[in-house]
């Protein structure tokens, strides 16, 4: 093969790659591909959602009696995340077989999904997507379609009353007053009509060709159809479907129409599918740059995986409150994931991060709840929102910033029409000048003294 064959072959695979990252990302990140609702249920639900700002997400499955990343160590493709490990590790097929024979072994006695919404609660979270399925087809709900499943004979705790742990999880948390949402993955790793056992799997798609076999196919499009419908039908009011999955086209459009028939204005997020689908968009484990004037949600792990692997780094609270607060400024909702433990329990580290989130959302709440974006949005330490009567100005110091500097300064426009400057969480008044083109926010010494060591410094402008 002579040189300029070489080259032009390697020219046109970088640029397949390049269009396959393109697309990977899609929807999920690009304001200019989305399409707004027309249906006014979903757009009121839309409007609901995002005054509520902050979730809670759990990725939870057999997969947590090895600690392991969610689903894709059975994946056949070369990635960090991909990568097996353990005994049956030199062999995809008895890794395979050994991952999917976890059903038999899963046995969560200590879940308690009240203790979840309580301290979900207590963080000021407001809504939860649970992972009802993975990309490896093990269903945490009841569904009649798979016996790969929690409520499977062959799965220990089936015979426990909280067996269907999605409803259980779904009642808990609605007594919360928590707004309901379902993630579901499209492709199923487990099932016949997507991983046929007559051909090997060789990356995350169905691995055979769609036009050759169509029946099958079509069984695969059917299956995925009926799982959702259960979902939608047998588990109370749901207000969002989190549908992952990209690579798996199928005919979402059909289940959209079916979803809104039994849950009328249900948001419905086919991430990186077609733009009608796409309710809001999802950036994973990111933060846009810059304000987006559409809705969106930050899907961020409270530690490093989705899933619960021991001894796992945890973000620090002071972090993930600035991580808050700077995707509110943008017009954002984050979306925080903690993955269940094996024994059905939290890491004790989760509650401690929650409880001092929620220590500081007691106070600065009114910041994050109800609120809009407020042009600059972001500058410098500075995030800014309004609700309908005040505007918040929020200081994010740097991480080896303990108390607040004597003078702040803010562009001028801030302060257009307001009187008044406090600050959350201290009774005493602040003293502010306006200068040529900026505001400067006076900070006594004992208020430096009173409010130490805050993740972010809330000033209510009103």
């Amino acid at each position: 093969m002579n040189l300029k064959i070489k080259i032009l072959i390697l020219g046109v695979i970088l640029t397949l790659t390049m269009q396959y990252r393109v697309s990977a990302q899609g929807i999920a990140y690009d304001e200019k591909t989305y399409v707004k609702p027309s249906d006014p249920l979903v757009l009121a639900k839309l409007s609901e959602w995002q005054d509520l700002k902050f979730g809670l997400m759990m990725h939870w499955g057999p997969y947590s009696q090895w600690g392991v990343v969610e689903s894709w160590s059975i994946c056949p493709e070369d990635y960090h995340f991909t990568q097996r490990k353990g005994q049956y590790a030199g062999n995809f097929f008895e890794y395979k077989k050994a991952y999917e024979n976890l059903q038999t072994t899963f046995n969560p006695t200590r879940f308690n999904p009240d203790k979840w919404a309580d301290a979900a609660k207590s963080a000021g979270m407001k809504y939860v997507v649970f992972t009802t399925k993975h990309h490896d087809g093990f269903a945490m709900y009841d569904t009649k379609y798979s016996d790969y499943k929690i409520t499977s004979p062959h799965t220990p705790f089936s015979s426990n009353p909280k067996s269907d742990v999605t409803k259980v999880v779904f009642e808990a948390f609605r007594k919360q007053n928590f707004m309901i949402g379902a993630y579901y993955s499209k492709p199923d790793w487990h099932s016949e009509d997507y991983w046929w056992s007559y051909f090997p799997p060789m990356d995350r798609k169905e691995n055979y060709d769609k036009v050759k076999y169509p029946e099958r196919w079509a069984r695969f499009n059917s299956f995925v159809y009926n799982q959702v419908q259960e979902l939608v039908s047998n588990y109370g009011q749901l207000s969002l479907l989190w549908f992952d999955g990209s690579w798996a086209k199928l005919k979402v459009d059909s289940i959209a129409t079916m979803a809104r028939s039994k849950q009328p204005g249900v948001i419905i997020v086919d991430r990186n599918g077609p733009a009608k689908n796409v309710n809001y968009l999802t950036p994973e484990q990111k933060i846009p740059e810059k304000f987006m004037n559409v809705p969106w949600e930050t899907c961020l792990t409270m530690a490093g995986s989705w899933s619960y692997v021991p001894n796992d780094n945890y973000k620090t609270s002071r972090y993930l409150i600035q991580t808050l607060v700077d995707i509110v400024a943008k017009n954002g909702n984050l979306l925080l994931n903690v993955g269940p433990g094996p024994d059905g329990e939290w890491d004790p580290r989760a509650y401690q991060r929650l409880n001092e989130i929620g220590a500081w959302m007691k106070i600065n709440g009114e910041s994050i709840y109800g609120t809009k974006p407020l042009s600059p949005y972001r500058i410098d330490k500075w995030a800014f929102t309004k609700s309908k009567n005040a505007v918040y100005l929020s200081y994010l110091p740097a991480d080896k910033e303990s108390n607040l500097p004597p003078i702040l300064s803010v562009p001028e426009e801030i302060m257009d029409g307001k009187k008044q400057i406090q600050l959350l969480g201290y009774t005493g008044r602040i003293k502010w000048v306006k200068k040529a083109d900026h505001i400067e926010i006076i900070i006594p010494e004992n208020v430096q003294t009173k409010t130490l060591n805050q993740a972010v410094w809330v000033f209510k402008a009103d």
